[in-house]
């Protein structure tokens, strides 16, 4: 195959994946835009605040869409050539499937290459600094997750409710705590006024209450109790303060790569831990393998005119991007609860639709349609009768 073949095809398809991948990343985006600008308008987090958000969840948008870009790209690049009958031209010239095949596995090894290099190194560093970045709006906005007339029960074991908050978000009216923290004692705290005090080494919110009632009650004793204070502290954990923010340091998901063997290496006791690091590890393996399981589907489909109008590769695209992370999220599921080792359940999505793809993939280099239909089912189908010529 000439090099102006090869980059021909390769341009053909490289275009439509940025589109892709701009489509697909905005999409994304918009699910996000929400609670952002609810933080600038409500709660007065600064514009640099959100674009630093914004800066560090792509790697975590890039390690979907990638996989995704490169599929509709393939059925759309490819699917016009088929569409234009420029593929019964190369066939004509004694180009197959197999060389037809060759830029697109250039392009599939530098994708894969690219996603390792994102799930193994680039999102592990943008979630531990989008956690930063979210610690630093919780300490000078430290109420960020609280919103007032609302009962917030962002914190484990709490449920604040505020009358009022005024700017800049630190100075509490009409405060209401209730505490369940320990299960022996049940606590429901009134206080007239509040103030948010944030302990950045600690990494703890302090709610400083004054002038108020602690109404308690003891399950084993059955006792009721009222005291009235004029200062009460209720501590609390910044990390809960967004509920991504939980074990910032400990999650498997914000820890890098020499980190998360080293985790395993020494955690062998079958923990819970241990379990979501050995999912989390597998997950940023098998990931990256989605372009080449994604590839071999959309080839075999793009070069069929029946399957390459874009309408069609659209939804086509979507079906098996829906079937692929649906098997990924059951497999996480699977793997965290035990009831699949994760070497397994995590491999599932690609194991599946890799045996589609090569299975299209072979009935298309020997030149047989994509799917046989049962004996039975042919039979019953009715016979194609064509109609009579007629001169005028």
């Amino acid at each position: 195959m000439g090099k102006i073949l090869i980059r021909y095809l390769v341009r053909e398809i490289t275009i439509p994946f940025f589109i892709s991948l701009l489509i697909f990343t905005c999409i994304l985006f918009t699910t996000r835009m929400l609670k952002l600008v609810e933080l600038v308008v409500n709660k007065g987090v600064s514009v640099l605040s959100i674009l630093k958000m914004l800066f560090f969840v792509l790697p975590s948008f890039f390690e979907v869409t990638v996989p995704m870009a490169f599929l509709l790209a393939i059925l759309w690049g490819l699917g016009r050539l088929s569409t234009d009958r420029e593929v019964i031209a190369l066939k004509s010239c004694g180009i197959g499937l197999l060389q037809m095949a060759r830029p697109l596995g250039l392009l599939t090894v530098v994708l894969l290459g690219s996603s390792f290099f994102l799930t193994f190194y680039v999102r592990p560093w943008s979630n531990a600094g989008l956690d930063q970045v979210f610690y630093d709006v919780a300490k000078t906005r430290a109420t960020a997750g609280l919103k007032e007339k609302t009962f917030n029960n962002d914190f484990d074991g709490l449920v604040i409710y505020a009358e009022e908050i005024e700017p800049p978000g630190t100075i509490l009216k009409g405060v209401m705590v209730a505490n369940s923290r320990n299960p022996q004692l049940k606590e429901t705290i009134f206080a007239r006024n509040g103030l948010v005090v944030s302990n950045a080494q600690k990494r703890i919110l302090t709610i400083r209450l004054q002038d108020g009632t602690v109404h308690s009650t003891r399950r084993a004793e059955k006792s009721y109790q009222t005291t009235h204070f004029a200062t009460y502290d209720v501590t609390l954990d910044m990390a809960a303060l967004l509920a991504h923010m939980k074990e910032p340091h400990h999650s498997p998901k914000d820890m890098t790569t020499q980190e998360l063997l080293s985790l395993l290496a020494q955690n062998q006791d079958k923990s819970s831990q241990h379990n979501k690091a050995l999912v989390e590890f597998h997950r940023r393996l098998a990931l990256p393998f989605a372009c080449v399981v994604f590839s071999l589907i959309a080839l075999p489909l793009s070069i069929r005119t029946a399957w390459a109008h874009r309408s069609v590769g659209f939804g086509v695209s979507l079906g098996i991007i829906l079937l692929y992370y649906l098997l990924l999220t059951a497999g996480e599921t699977f793997g965290k609860r035990g009831m699949l080792a994760p070497a397994i359940a995590l491999w599932i999505p690609n194991v599946v639709l890799g045996s589609i793809g090569l299975y299209l993939f072979y009935r298309v280099a020997q030149e047989k349609p994509l799917f046989r239909l049962p004996i039975w089912v042919s039979k019953c189908m009715p016979k194609r009768v064509s109609a009579p010529l007629t001169v005028r």
